[in-house]
């Protein structure tokens, strides 16, 4: 996964507006702590990010 798509996939889900909000300020265990962008500044796969965005979201598994 790029980072574009995890971006569209954030605004899909949260709102183009509350997204990249949403990316700054919440903070996921799963990525060590981090936020989203803290994530991708720190290098971690998109993939990874997603799957815990999609883990708090309580997204389907089919959206994960």
């Amino acid at each position: 996964m790029r980072e574009a798509e995890l971006w569209l996939r954030l605004t899909k889900h949260l709102g183009q507006g509350y997204a990249p909000v949403w990316a700054d300020q919440v903070v996921l265990a799963e990525l060590g702590g981090r936020t989203v962008r803290e994530g991708l500044a720190a290098g971690l796969p998109c993939k990874r990010i997603w799957r815990a965005v999609g883990e708090i979201l309580e997204l389907p598994a089919h959206e994960r």
